[in-house]
């Protein structure tokens, strides 16, 4: 694997560009998967599902990977993409609350295949302590620090209640770890130099709501009259 130079580790790439690495680089997958060996701009815009001006945008921000009149060699760019993004390495991940959500994560296979790796699973009540999910073991929250310590764990779960999540991420924060994926209902107070990411299902549907709202009577008679 080539090590970025001091240079490309320095590039300041927009949010909202980062935001969208991950889609190009599933789009990419989806098309080395279907034996696609080259692509266009605009085939891997209709693939991410973003328009192809600001996929070249976006790409620009790398560096220079396609070339005119043939396109972007579809493993290179997936390569690099992911290398920029972090995922050519393995990533030690710990999940904290194992109710359903909890379970859900754990079993979900696309960690693995995305330089994921789920090496502890963690709650605080006792009556969970005996269960095994996709094979590994629920210990007690108290055991953090030490599996931190002992696996390097780069990045925190949360998959608790609301009223615990500040205290786990106070917990994992102490611990050493430095990003974190929310999924609890809460807002995270977290010291500079540690990263939050906040997934919020409730949010994600009201949105949609509120899209379906606008869309006003006319499509709500056309579902309601829909033969079944």
């Amino acid at each position: 694997m080539t090590e970025r130079t001091p240079t490309e580790a320095a590039r300041d790439i927009p949010e909202a560009t980062v935001a969208r690495l991950p889609v190009y680089l599933r789009a990419l997958t989806s098309l080395a998967e279907a034996g696609t060996a080259t692509c266009s701009s605009e085939e891997l815009a209709v693939a991410a599902g973003v328009n192809s001006a600001k996929l070249r945008k976006d790409l620009s921000h790398l560096g220079s990977y396609g070339t005119r009149g043939v396109g972007y060699d579809v493993e290179y760019l997936r390569y690099q993409i992911a290398r920029e993004i972090g995922v050519t390495q393995d990533w030690p991940v710990v999940i904290v609350g194992i109710g359903n959500l909890g379970h859900a994560l754990a079993n979900f296979s696309g960690f693995r295949s995305r330089g994921f790796r789920v090496v502890a699973l963690l709650d605080a009540d006792p009556s969970r302590h005996a269960e095994q999910v996709a094979g590994v073991d629920v210990r007690p929250f108290s055991d953090l620090t030490a599996i931190v310590a002992e696996h390097g764990v780069a990045i925190g779960v949360i998959s608790t209640p609301a009223h615990a999540a500040q205290d786990v991420a106070d917990a994992m924060v102490s611990a050493g770890i430095r990003s974190i994926l929310n999924f609890a209902p809460a807002v995270l107070s977290v010291p500079q130099g540690v990263d939050v990411r906040k997934v919020d299902l409730s949010i994600e549907l009201q949105i949609l709501a509120y899209h379906e709202q606008r869309k006003g009577p006319a499509g709500l008679e056309g579902r309601l009259e829909a033969p079944a």
